[in-house]
């Protein structure tokens, strides 16, 4: 029995409890400070590369403080991207960010059609202004920029005559 706390042991022990826990709570809730935007990812030329994707379109993008310009496969963007809505697909990252005729993009692009390649273009900028100024990715990331839409054509199924559709049927 000699093992066994007395009532003060433990009422002692309760207020312990009770202090020390009160000290817990009122230190939990101060946080450090959120952490600084990471530091610029640019390469030796002062650009920051970044790769888009959307359906089988894959763009390689570079960006760079400049007059606007955009150029994809060495032809200028009026040229490769002849109608508007594609070409208004290209400056949303910017007009979203307020930086629009900032920045200069070089990109590659292939796989896919005109679509897909303008929508793997505007992912890839998306994804360079956050490399080049990383205070700009909360807003591109409530915008949904920098998600990749990961839908993809459904592919064909053996007796079917494409992914979904049955040959036509015939009673007699």
């Amino acid at each position: 029995m000699a093992d066994q706390p007395t009532a003060e042991a433990l009422e002692e022990l309760k207020g312990t409890l009770e202090g020390g826990d009160a000290a817990a709570e009122a230190e939990a809730p101060v946080q450090a400070a959120p952490a600084a935007p990471a530091e610029p990812v640019l390469d030796e030329h002062g650009r920051a590369y970044a790769t888009g994707k959307r359906k089988d379109a894959v763009a390689r993008v570079w960006l760079k403080p400049g007059s606007g310009k955009i150029v994809v496969n060495d032809r200028d963007v009026e040229t490769y991207f002849a109608r508007p809505v594609l070409r208004m697909m290209l400056n949303q990252p910017f007009q979203e960010v307020g930086r629009v005729d900032q920045y200069d993009v070089m990109c590659t692009v292939s796989g896919g059609g005109l679509s897909g390649q303008a929508g793997a273009v505007r992912h890839g900028i998306s994804k360079a202004l956050t490399y080049h100024d990383p205070a700009l990715r909360p807003a591109l990331k409530k915008g949904g920029f920098l998600t990749r839409d990961s839908r993809v054509v459904e592919r064909k199924k053996y007796g079917r005559a494409k992914a979904r559709r049955s040959f036509q049927f015939s009673k007699r």
